[in-house]
C-alpha cells in the first residue's frame, strides 16, 4: 500500500511540474489539445471539431441551388468506389457533370447540408480572397510587398509569394510534433502574436515550400486592406454572389483575438465546397458576373515554379494520363478535384485519406487517383 501511494504521489508530482513548465514556456495550450481531441476520441483534428472552438459565422443570401443532371443519380457507384469510401470513412462524394449534380452520396450521419472541416481546402479560398481584393483595388497586385502592410518584414516578401508558398519564412510545419508552429497555430488562442514573430531567412519567391504560415499572414494582409474580418469578406465577396446553401463557419483562435485561422478550418458542405471548383474551371465568372479577374485565376492553376509543377496560387495541381487537373486539398483526404477538359468537378469530404504512392514531399495518395479512376467509370469513360 505504501508503494503504491508513493506511485500516486510521484504521477501527481510530475503531472503538476509538467503542468508549470507547459505554462511557464508558453506550451499551455496543449491541454486545449488534449480536451478536444484525445478526450473527445480522437488522436488528432478531426473533421466535426469546429464544435470544439470558437466560430464565427460566413453569411449567405439568397441560395442558388445546384441544378440536378437529368441522370442524376441513376448510375450506381462501382465496386471499387464503394470499397474505398468504405475504407477512408467517406462522408461525402459528388460527381458534378456540366455545371449540373451527376451523382451524390453521403454516408449515413450526413447530408447534403452537413457540415465537416475543410482543413486546408480553406488556403484555396483564402488565395480566391486574396484575387478579389486586387481586382477591388484593395490590393495592388501580386507584386506588393507584404511590408506595405506590416512594415516588420523583408520588403521584397510579395503577397503574391505568401499565396504561392515561397514566402522563405521561418515556419515550421509539422503535423505531429506537439510543439510546432502548425499545431499551435491549431489551438493557440493569439494567431497574429505568433505570425508577427516571424522572420524571413531564405530569399522570397525562389521556390515552392509548403507552409500552413503563408497563408495566416496572407490572411492578416487581406484583413487589413479590405478592413474587415475575412468572414464578412468571405461572406461579402464570395458566400453571397455564389449562392451558398446555407451560411458556413469559420474557426477562430479565440473570441477575446477574433482572428480566423486562415490556414484551414471553414465548416460547410460538399455542395458549397464545389462551388469554388466551378468559380475556377470558370475563370471567375459567376452567373454572369466575374468576381475574378480571369488572368488572376488562369495565373492560379498554373505553375509558379518549374521545379514544382504541382503549385500555382493557392491550388495544387497534377497531370494524370495527359488530363490537366487543379484541386482543393485538406489532410484528411478533403478534395474538390476539377477537370476543366470534362467539364467535371469530383468533391470528396471524409475521416481520413490514403497512403502516399510516392516518396516525395508533398505528392498525392493512392486515394485521389482512385476517385478518378472510379468516377470516370461511372460515366462510362476510360482516363
Amino acid at each position: 500500500m505504501k508503494r503504491f501511494k508513493n506511485a500516486i504521489f510521484v504521477t501527481f508530482l510530475f503531472l503538476a511540474l509538467a503542468t508549470i513548465l507547459l505554462y511557464a514556456f508558453d506550451f499551455d495550450y496543449i491541454f486545449k489539445g488534449i480536451r478536444t481531441t484525445f478526450l473527445e476520441g480522437h488522436t488528432s483534428a478531426y473533421i466535426n471539431d469546429y464544435t470544439e472552438f470558437d466560430n464565427r459565422d460566413i453569411e449567405t443570401g439568397e441560395p442558388q441551388p445546384w441544378p440536378l443532371h437529368q441522370e442524376y443519380n441513376k448510375i450506381k457507384p462501382t465496386r471499387g468506389l464503394l470499397k474505398i469510401n468504405d475504407e477512408l470513412n467517406t462522408v461525402a462524394f459528388l460527381i458534378i457533370k456540366n455545371d449540373s449534380i451527376w451523382f451524390e452520396n453521403y454516408s449515413e450521419a450526413y447530408g447534403k447540408d452537413s457540415k465537416t472541416n475543410s482543413f486546408s481546402m480553406a488556403k484555396s479560398i483564402v488565395a480566391a480572397l486574396l484575387g478579389r481584393a486586387i481586382m477591388e483595388g484593395h490590393i495592388k497586385s501580386l507584386q506588393q510587398p507584404v511590408a506595405d502592410f506590416f512594415p516588420q518584414f523583408d520588403p521584397a516578401l510579395t503577397v503574391g509569394d505568401l499565396a504561392s508558398m515561397a514566402s522563405g519564412l521561418n515556419w515550421e510545419e509539422s503535423y505531429t510534433n506537439p510543439f510546432s508552429m502548425t499545431i499551435r497555430a491549431y489551438l493557440d488562442d493569439n494567431l497574429r502574436k505568433q505570425i508577427l514573430a516571424l522572420e524571413v531567412e531564405k530569399p522570397p519567391g525562389k521556390r515552392f515550400e509548403y507552409l500552413s504560415g503563408n497563408t495566416i499572414l496572407l490572411g492578416m494582409v487581406i484583413e487589413k486592406a479590405a478592413g474587415k474580418t475575412l468572414s464578412e469578406y468571405l461572406s461579402e465577396e464570395f458566400w453571397t454572389p455564389l449562392g451558398m446553401d446555407g451560411d458556413a463557419l469559420w474557426q477562430l483562435d479565440s473570441q477575446e483575438s477574433g482572428m480566423e485561422k486562415a490556414f484551414c478550418c471553414i465548416a460547410s458542405s460538399a455542395r458549397n465546397f464545389a462551388r469554388f471548383g466551378k468559380l475556377y474551371k470558370n475563370y471567375g465568372e459567376w452567373d454572369g458576373e466575374q468576381l475574378l479577374d480571369s488572368s488572376f485565376v488562369a495565373k492560379s492553376i498554373r505553375p509558379r515554379f518549374k521545379e514544382s509543377p504541382y503549385y500555382g496560387y493557392g491550388f495544387w495541381l497534377e497531370n494524370y494520363k495527359d488530363k490537366e487537373i487543379f484541386y482543393m486539398r485538406g489532410i484528411l483526404g478533403q478534395y474538390v478535384i476539377v477537370l476543366p477538359e470534362d467539364d467535371l468537378i469530383i468533391v470528396r469530404l471524409g475521416e481520413e485519406n490514403g497512403k502516399k504512392l510516392r516518396d516525395e514531399e508533398y505528392r498525392l495518395s493512392h486515394d485521389f487517383y482512385t476517385y478518378l479512376e472510379e468516377a470516370y467509370e461511372m460515366l462510362g469513360k476510360k482516363l
